[in-house]
């Protein structure tokens, strides 16, 4: 999601995209040259944490008989478990998984140990008479996606949202020249959220799978691919332009104290634009997903591009990702690991254009 930005009409803009645009064949030829870097590579890959506690690593709420509430990040670093504090150094803990039992150090206790609760259906949680560590963070289970109640039924949400106009705005733009990607290359895969009930608001969205971007954004995605696919890595996509209604959506569903997660539809968002992209990396071997610090759409720390939690091997790969996408003109955004802006994103217009009336490779429906 995400991004602030400026205005125009639909009317003007349909017409834009009616407009002829180059095969995307040739737009794979000319970015098939390019080739792997390895200052792409952030530090030789780690391992993965040790399974027998990886589970725990999250971020957790301290409290003392519900006072003194303090949040910190259980992480792995050197296949070893360490407390992340707000204001002091990390220190490293010690879990006991047989025992159920977690060691936390203390600076008059010297160490203090707390008991591993674990339900079914619940995160763990680590307790010691009226001290207690609960975790806050979804999780690392991908069925467990983020999701909020939204504070309107979505069917009105969406009336009202096709029903309003997006900001004017001020030109000269480009004119618009959305490319699907999917075409472009093989190992470009999709899991388009937004068309399935897995995301924020637990409904669909969009009536299609579907992913664009402007031509010299998707030329950069693929030399993004060109660069990755020899590390074994390909793109999983989860979303880029996005109409301007779908936007006011986000906006009006959610609480106004995650507004830091969703684009201000007053401004724009630069997914409207067709110059953004939520992506993550997957494997080319097994064709998984790659577990990053956070999951998608996740509206808490484990987002921002620079939480120091996680798993060595998980922020190795958000990393890796940042830096491929950075290498090929993109930036990421300061609250989502999984959201880069293209550089000429101020030089299109927000568009308003659904899924339904673009054509193959992204020519648009009369």
């Amino acid at each position: 999601m995400i991004a602030p930005v400026t205005r125009r009409s639909i009317r003007a803009l349909c017409f834009l995209f009616c407009l002829a645009c180059p095969s995307p064949l040739l737009l794979q030829s000319q970015t098939a040259t390019s080739t792997t870097d390895s200052s792409l590579l952030p530090d030789p890959k780690p391992p993965d944490a040790p399974a027998t506690w990886k589970r725990f690593v999250g971020i957790y709420e301290y409290s003392n008989n519900g006072n003194s509430k303090t949040r910190v990040i259980i992480l792995e670093r050197n296949q070893l478990p360490y407390m992340h504090y707000p204001a002091k150094p990390d220190e490293e803990i010690y879990f006991d998984p047989k025992l159920k039992l977690i060691s936390v150090p203390n600076p008059v206790k010297g160490s203090w140990t707390y008991s591993i609760e674990e339900e079914t259906g619940h995160a763990p949680y680590f307790v010691y008479l009226t001290e207690s560590f609960v975790r806050t963070d979804p999780g690392a289970n991908p069925t467990n996606y983020f999701h909020i109640k939204p504070l309107s039924p979505i069917n009105e949400l969406r009336n009202a949202a096709l029903a309003a106009q997006p900001p004017a705005e001020q030109g000269p733009f480009r004119k618009p020249d959305l490319v699907e990607l999917t075409p472009l290359d093989p190992a470009i895969h999709l899991d388009i959220r937004y068309a399935q009930s897995n995301n924020f608001l637990s409904t669909p969205i969009y009536s299609q799978s579907r992913a664009f971007l402007q031509r010299p954004a998707a030329e950069a995605l693929l030399r993004v691919l060109r660069k990755l696919q020899p590390l074994g890595y390909g793109l999983l996509i989860h979303d880029a332009y996005r109409p301007w209604y779908v936007t006011k959506i986000f906006w009006d569903a959610t609480p106004p104290v995650d507004h830091i997660f969703v684009a201000d539809p007053q401004k724009g968002s630069r997914h409207n634009r067709g110059c953004a992209v939520d992506l993550t990396l997957y494997e080319l071997a097994t064709g998984k997903p790659v577990e990053m610090t956070g999951m998608y759409d996740e509206m808490s720390p484990r987002s921002f591009p620079d939480f120091p939690g996680g798993t060595s091997l998980q922020r190795w790969h958000r990393d890796l990702l940042r830096r491929a996408m950075e290498s090929e003109g993109f930036t990421v955004n300061d609250e989502e690991w999984w959201h880069f802006d293209y550089k000429d994103w101020k030089h299109y217009p927000i568009l308003n254009v659904p899924f339904e009336k673009l054509g193959i490779a992204g020519v648009a429906a009369n």
